[in-house]
């Protein structure tokens, strides 16, 4: 891989990409660790990209894995298992902050983001593409490497599942369990 490829790259996603770690872990210093990460892996494997995704949802396809492989890890270290994580129905749940500090986000986003980090791992992946990078259904699809109909029926899942979250949040004043 040529270096001004590599830095074009860089310099043209490098903050979506944060952004998105960011919003699936909720930790700003764990996702400057997988951001190193993820460039070390597109630095090796740009020799094999074919061209048949676009550059953007190759490399999110790449912090994806990044990201699944972060909560695998993290999960069998919890449990001192070395069972397989289930992306499909684990939940990520962040301990630490979201990509604006959530001190200076309007409450709205805050009840958003705690319900966010009780969805699945698949539904949280595609409200953050969808809604937070504004990737298309068909970019999220290739991405994820899933069909548009699954993309399409995780969203709306998701959608559900966080309306029912934030009237219950509004319901209890703001609170999430626990606090």
């Amino acid at each position: 891989m040529d270096d001004s490829v590599f830095h074009r790259l860089y310099d043209q996603y490098h903050q979506d990409v944060f952004n998105f770690l960011i919003y699936l872990t909720g930790d700003r210093s764990q996702s400057e660790d997988l951001m190193h990460e993820v460039y070390i892996r597109v630095f090796k494997a740009y020799a094999g990209f074919e061209g048949k995704s676009s550059e953007k949802t190759w490399l999110f396809s790449i912090a994806k894995n990044v990201a699944i492989d972060h909560f695998r890890k993290k999960t069998v270290r919890q449990k001192h298992l070395f069972e397989t994580f289930d992306w499909e129905k684990s939940e990520l749940m962040s301990s630490g902050r979201s990509p604006v500090e959530i001190a200076e986000l309007n409450e709205e986003m805050k009840q958003l983001l705690k319900a966010l980090d009780t969805c699945t791992g698949d539904q949280k992946i595609v409200i953050v593409m969808r809604y937070f990078q504004d990737f298309s259904i068909a970019e999220t699809a290739e991405a994820l490497g899933w069909t548009e109909g699954k993309v399409k029926t995780t969203q709306h899942r998701a959608i559900k599942t966080l309306q029912k979250k934030l009237q219950a949040l509004s319901a209890e004043g703001g609170r999430m369990n626990g606090e």
